[in-house]
């Protein structure tokens, strides 16, 4: 079962910062691009403002199986939708505009 929540940019990268682990699957969606893979690793740069948050991703495409790391900050204004897979528990975070 998936459940859905619509939050602002900012609120979505507390969400990741604090239910998203290692080995979790994240599919994100920003501009025209589609990110989906297992997170290998996170990384929180600033106490009480989040100023980086880097997370690394073995990529699952179809053609591309590299690893990736992405700053959610740099492009937070540029995510549409992000889908956390934890458990066989899906939760879409639908970002608001």
């Amino acid at each position: 079962m998936e459940k859905e929540i619509t939050l602002n940019c900012d609120d979505a990268l507390d969400y990741i910062k604090n239910n998203v682990n290692n080995y979790d699957t994240l599919e994100i969606s920003f501009n025209r691009i589609f990110i989906p893979g297992e997170v290998l690793d996170i990384e929180i740069e600033g106490e009480e403002e989040v100023e980086s948050l880097k997370v690394m991703m073995q990529l699952n495409g179809e053609l591309v199986n590299d690893t990736v790391q992405v700053d959610l900050v740099r492009i937070k204004d540029d995510i549409l939708e992000i889908r956390h897979i934890q458990n066989e528990k899906s939760t879409i975070l639908i970002i608001e505009a």
